[in-house]
């Protein structure tokens, strides 16, 4: 796809620097998620991938070439004249100062994220032309997270009263299985770093590549060696347990864990018939632990069912709290309709049957990565306030009366902390230092640099 920034905007954007008035020599912008039914409170992340990759990339002469010859068959007008100044006098750089909250912070809805200002005079209209581009850059990575974050509280919520050692269970409790479930390999990348700022386990390669890359992680997540249907299978029906037997051989190791595919055919048998039967002794005699993961079934009451038959089979302990925790050579993993509801349900069901959350592990595919949208959080950018040729900042708003939940903020804004809440107020009306909302971005420099320890520190 193009990576010409000019581009990458809606079609009506190229004609919106006729459209403001005569005397504005700045705009200021703001990107929120507005409140909404899927969380009252977010977990803001992803804007530093848009400024390396997208606004740290200067326009050159031939985007400019490119750009007016699409926009001209495209039937939109083209400021040739205003993108020749990004390019003879900022070197190819937006003119623009970035104002943001750290990323990490969790943020209620209804607060600014992001504060957008544009600095040459004549190019007011910059602002919120790349409206487009840092919506998608923002809501995607800020959403997944938000999503991972809730799977998070829920799953930590059911350790705390289920486990002895909750901190320690919690990072690696939610796998991301998603990467062949989104639309693109970037989208891989970006959400799956997402879900790794909440958790440590992923099976989704393109996130390690961006968390390093972005953030400077070493290696933000990690994950066993594992069966699929295909490698079951191919051994032939008769030679299930064959099968099994050989994950068992080629991974043995010293603390080391193997996840197997267990309902090629019938789950129940597998159970019984082959890790509680034949094979009971050799994964008791292994120095790693067998993960079992039913595929297919009820997604609460089948892996409720592979806990209790494991139990039966391999027994375990009692920890502290009164909970039944598995023989460690064996664990379970549920990665099929895994979603923060099934979550919530599957936790309160084992809980219920007296099994520790030590037990399990949780899956999600495309429903962390894919089923979501700008709308599930509501993300919008509006302008706020315009400065005219006299210096003086007015504000602008929209307030339609068909809708009030779409008004917006008028004045450039500030993020305050009041009585322990993140808060929305007018920049004019907040003492210097108290502003949250810090520069993180002015004319194609980088001036506040995140890394990915210091997020996965801040969202904890």
């Amino acid at each position: 796809m193009t990576d010409n920034l000019i581009l990458a905007t809606d079609s009506y954007k190229q004609s919106h620097f006729l459209q403001y008035p005569p005397e504005a020599r700045a705009i200021s912008a703001y990107v929120e998620a507005r409140p909404n039914d899927f969380a009252d409170e977010l977990l803001f992340f992803g804007l530093q991938p848009f400024l390396l990759e997208r606004l740290g990339k200067p326009i050159a002469l031939a985007d400019i070439d490119e750009a007016e010859a699409i926009c001209t068959a495209h039937g939109v007008p083209f400021n040739r004249a205003g993108w020749q100044i990004v390019l003879d006098d900022h070197g190819g750089f937006l003119p623009l100062e970035i104002r943001s909250l750290p990323e990490g912070m969790i943020v209620p809805t209804g607060v600014p994220l992001i504060e957008v200002e544009t600095t040459d005079p004549r190019l007011p209209w910059l602002a919120t032309f790349i409206e487009t581009a840092l919506l998608r850059a923002v809501w995607y990575p800020t959403t997944v997270a938000t999503l991972s974050r809730q799977c998070r509280l829920i799953i930590a919520a059911g350790l705390e009263q289920s486990s002895d050692d909750p901190a320690g269970q919690l990072p690696f409790k939610l796998h991301d299985f998603g990467a062949r479930g989104v639309s693109s390999g970037q989208s891989a990348g970006i959400g799956g770093m997402a879900h790794l700022v909440n958790f440590m386990g992923t099976d989704t390669m393109e996130a390690l590549v961006a968390a390093q890359r972005f953030y400077g992680a070493e290696m933000a997540g990690f994950s066993i060696p594992a069966a699929e249907h295909s490698t079951m299978t191919s051994w032939g029906r008769a030679r299930e347990t064959a099968a099994y037997e050989n994950m068992l051989d080629a991974f043995e190791g010293e603390g080391r864990m193997v996840a197997v595919v267990s309902d090629s055919y019938d789950l129940d048998a597998a159970l019984t018939g082959i890790w509680g039967g034949t094979l009971r002794d050799k994964v008791l005699g292994r120095k790693g632990t067998l993960v079992v993961r039913p595929d297919s079934g009820d997604p609460v009451e089948t892996p409720l069912r592979a806990v209790k038959v494991l139990w039966e089979a391999f027994g375990g302990t009692v920890n502290a709290k009164g909970f039944r925790v598995l023989d460690p050579h064996v664990r379970v993993i549920q990665g099929d309709g895994m979603t923060p509801a099934t979550i919530a349900r599957l936790v309160e069901r084992m809980i219920a049957e007296g099994f520790a959350i030590d037990n399990i592990a949780f899956g999600m595919g495309g429903g962390l990565l894919q089923q979501v949208n700008r709308d599930t959080l509501r993300f919008a950018m509006k302008a706020n306030a315009m400065r005219d040729d006299k210096g003086v900042w007015h504000d602008v708003s929209k307030a339609p009366l068909t809708d009030p939940g779409k008004a917006s903020k008028a004045g450039r804004q500030a993020v305050v902390r009041e009585a322990g809440r993140l808060v929305a107020r007018r920049r004019d009306a907040v003492a210097d230092g108290e502003d949250l909302l810090v520069p993180v971005w002015r004319n194609g420099e980088l001036l506040v640099r995140r890394t990915f320890d210091e997020i996965r520190a801040r969202a904890a």
